[in-house]
């Protein structure tokens, strides 16, 4: 593999912007199909584009490692959005927060894990997630 074409792939983040070769590209924004189920269950659906918006003003409390948790609902629930390197961010869980107070620190680990999995996804990745379905995209802009 040449270096110019390693180059050509290689993605940096500014704030929550994404740079490609120089030409800025918006997030992008995916709910995993676990977390699709359990938000028509609580009955939250527009509401994520504009937690999304919340989240890329800071308005979002980090968890490190490339895990947020976001409240939604009007408080009722709480989401963990996966995001690392700025490119995609993904709604992975949610939880009511009558059931519980937050994540433990086994599945914090595992999220961190999985948020450097996802931050080094291709679009060919992406895509394939997208055609059999384990993620949706959430369109925001």
């Amino acid at each position: 593999m040449s270096v110019d074409i390693f180059l050509a792939f290689y993605f940096y983040t500014t704030q929550w912007y994404v740079f490609l070769e120089g030409m800025p590209m918006s997030p992008r924004l995916f709910k995993t199909k676990r977390f699709a189920m359990q938000a028509g269950k609580a009955w939250i659906g527009d509401e994520l584009r504009e937690a999304f918006t919340e989240m890329l003003k800071g308005q979002v409390e980090s968890l490190g490692g490339g895990v947020w948790k976001k409240r939604l609902n009007a408080n009722r629930h709480r989401s963990i959005v996966v995001a690392k390197g700025g490119r995609y961010w993904i709604y992975q869980l949610l939880f009511a927060k009558k059931d519980r107070s937050n994540i433990s620190f086994a599945e914090l680990t595992e999220l961190r894990g999985l948020a450097k999995v996802y931050g080094v996804m291709t679009d060919m990745q992406v895509q394939h997630l997208l055609d059999t379905e384990e993620f949706v995209e959430i369109h925001h802009e």
